[in-house]
Order: C-alpha cells, then structure tokens, then sequence
C-alpha cells in the first residue's frame, strides 16, 4: 500500500537569478522549523560580495576575503529568516562549508559573535571544509536550522 502524506510548506526566496536556473528555495518552513538552503555572499541583484581573486587555474588565489564574505552570508540568511518572522536567534544549527578551514577559523569567531550578537552563541556549529562551491570566487556557503516558538 502506498500512502503519500502532504505537509504544508511556505518557501522563502531572494529574488536571485539561480533560484529559477537550479529550482529551489531559498528556505522553507514547516510547521516551527525552518531549513535555509545554503547561503552566500551576495547583495540583492545575486552579484558576489567580496569574490576571491582568482589564479590562472580559476581557483581562489588567496582568502583574505573570508571574513566579508562571512559577514554577507549571515546578513543573507537573516533576511530569509524575517521572512518568517524568525531572526537569527532562532536558529539552532548551522553548518559553514568553507575551501580553506584556517580562513575561515580565524575570523568565525568575530563574525559569528557579530551576527548573533553574542559572544559564545547557543547554536550547534559545523566547520566543513571542502573541494569547491557553486561559485569559482566564492569561499563559503552556510546551511541554517531555525526553530520558531510553539504556537
């Protein structure tokens, strides 16, 4: 027997152009908890913010852009989670993919501390470094969960 079960889900978009170009969204809420697709540094017509010089091989040639990119990709997230009339104090887990862990190591803990306001915030981290992300320029993508109060 096969059962299909549907279950309400609001979506939230930004408005960039590879929402339509790999169909998806931004984030998306069900019931009290919402899951933002991974996030990055970008301003509100989908251009990179701080994009990484590039080598001859099109890879990153250094990572002393990090920390703006850090800063754009929580500022993005934030405004996904107003959508729902959440904030970044709702979220619980983030996990940050990163092509160089050191950069990004050495400037989390003033950004983090800016963006949630708080020194040691109450969010369960991860720290993955990888080979590449969907951008040649681009050093880091972060993924939310966020929990809204039960109604």
């Amino acid at each position: 027997m096969t059962s299909t079960a549907f279950i309400k889900k609001e979506a939230a978009y930004l408005g960039v152009p590879w929402e339509d170009a790999y169909g998806y969204a931004q984030a998306i809420k069900v019931g009290n908890i919402i899951r933002v697709s991974g996030q990055l540094s970008h301003d509100s017509n989908g251009k990179l913010v701080a994009p990484a010089a590039l080598n001859e091989q099109g890879k990153p040639a250094d990572f002393s852009t990090m920390e703006a990119q850090m800063r754009t990709t929580y500022a993005n997230a934030a405004r996904l989670l107003a959508q729902f009339g959440a904030s970044l104090d709702n979220v619980v887990e983030e996990t940050l993919f990163v092509l160089d862990v050191d950069a990004a190591f050495a400037v989390a803990a003033k950004v983090r501390g800016e963006a949630y306001d708080v020194a040691r915030p109450q969010v369960a981290s991860n720290l993955i470094g990888v080979t590449r992300l969907a951008f040649p320029e681009q050093l880091i993508e972060i993924t939310f969960t966020a929990v809204l109060p039960e109604i």
